[in-house]
């Protein structure tokens, strides 16, 4: 167990040294043109009319004091639920709606989500790019930036961002690409979002 340890400190070490041999990335290195924040505007009043309210990331407990008649989507796939914390009836809606209920009294929204998927992996079109480095040895691999098809993965896909939904979804992630699990992750905030960083897969768990 102490030369397994030794040689997960020495990749990570190795790792870490290279990256500030090489310097912080370029700005052409750490943007994409194409990638842009889910946003969507929600309005009192049907064909986009009344009180209007921006949402650009997960709102638990709105505290709206009015219902929802329609709603403009900038980008992305939202979720839109009639009680705190995404219970009760939702619905998802993935683009510009004018009228979302066929009555005069809308749709009782408390909470809303942009949508990412599960299993760790989040939708392509929300996520940026990963530009992260890795290195491989026989019994553990280490991504600074964890990707699904090329795209940055989501700490946790649905709800608040916690250490444990961080691991679970590590650990899901380790096990796609055929490791065991997951010995060692973080989280990095970019745009209001919070993704992988820094994952250590292993064979077995450590």
């Amino acid at each position: 167990m102490t030369s397994i340890r030794k040689y997960y400190q020495y990749m990570i070490g190795a790792v870490i040294a290279g990256a500030v041999m090489s310097g912080p990335p370029s700005v052409a290195q750490t943007s994409d043109k194409m990638y842009r924040p889910s946003e969507a505007t929600i309005y009192r009043d049907a064909s986009y009319r009344g009180p209007a309210m921006a949402v650009s990331e997960e709102k638990s407990d709105l505290g709206l004091s009015w219902p929802v008649n329609s709603i403009r989507v900038g980008s992305g796939s939202w979720q839109l639920c009639e009680r705190a914390y995404f219970r009760g009836q939702c619905r998802t809606v993935n683009r510009d709606t004018a009228r979302l209920n066929n009555s005069q009294r809308g749709m009782t929204v408390q909470s809303i989500r942009p949508l990412g998927g599960g299993g760790g992996g989040g939708g392509d079109w929300q996520n940026p790019p990963a530009r992260g480095e890795s290195a491989r040895g026989s019994f553990a691999e280490f991504h600074t930036q964890p990707a699904t098809n090329g795209r940055r993965v989501l700490a946790c896909a649905s709800g608040s961002s916690t250490a444990s939904c961080a691991a679970r979804t590590a650990d899901n992630w380790c096990r796609s690409i055929g490791w065991g699990g997951s010995a060692r992750e973080h989280m990095e905030s970019v745009d209001r979002r919070v993704y992988l960083a820094d994952v250590l897969c292993v064979r077995t768990g450590y």
